[in-house]
């Protein structure tokens, strides 16, 4: 039976840096017989968590999976079964978009078990996950504004919940497709189309193997 590989797409831009590394990681996938399928969170309607706690409640009939019925629904239901997740969003001051944000708090919190112990999580299975970050710094800069600490939480919590986890960065990427259209300049063009020519190509390649390696999963 081929397994399923979901691919989220945390940014407003369908065609552009996450959306087209996502793209690659599923081909990835494809490759090794998955079935895959690209969801762009932009496209649904929905909000974070709003502390109802039904997904904590004794007794309660949500079997600690999110109870609110909205546009992210089905998608939590997707991932739930899924054999692979692959996350992407563009970094946003330091963080991911507030939509991917918001798809975090819905599909962890209601998975976090409040109890001490070894294991956190109610999730009933190892579910192999990735994230594919991009952004328009290098990766000194990265470092320098404290940015990858905020990303390692996500690594932290998605390892703890799903029991398997990866990042891929895409650093220094094209923010726009002119720069000379906007005021921005404390960028060099030149230096972004270089970095565009010499990189990028390397990135996409990188999510592909991260598309197959999830693919292939744990009993290959």
């Amino acid at each position: 039976m081929s397994k399923t590989v979901i691919a989220v797409n945390g940014s407003p831009r369908k065609t552009w840096n996450t959306a087209t590394l996502l793209a690659r990681a599923i081909e990835g996938a494809a490759a090794q017989g998955a079935a895959t399928e690209l969801v762009h969170l932009y496209d649904l309607d929905y909000k974070g968590c709003v502390s109802c706690f039904a997904c904590k409640l004794k007794g309660g009939s949500s079997g600690g999976r999110c109870a609110v019925r909205d546009g992210l629904a089905p998608l939590l239901e997707k991932i739930a079964a899924a054999d692979a997740l692959i996350l992407g969003s563009p970094v946003y001051f330091g963080s991911v978009t507030g939509e991917m944000r918001s798809l975090l708090e819905r599909l962890l919190f209601p998975y976090l078990k409040y109890a001490a112990g070894d294991s956190r999580s109610l999730f009933p299975r190892v579910l192999p996950t990735a994230f594919i970050y991009t952004m328009n710094v290098d990766e000194a800069r990265l470092k320098e504004f404290g940015w990858d600490k905020h990303l390692a939480n996500n690594a932290r919590v998605l390892a703890m919940i799903f029991g398997a986890h990866e990042d891929l960065f895409a650093y220094d990427t094209l923010q726009f497709d002119d720069y000379g259209r906007y005021d921005a300049p404390m960028f060099d063009p030149a230096a972004k189309a270089r970095s565009r020519r010499e990189n990028f190509p390397r990135d996409l390649e990188s999510a592909f193997e991260l598309g197959a390696r999830l693919a292939v999963g744990r009993d290959a």
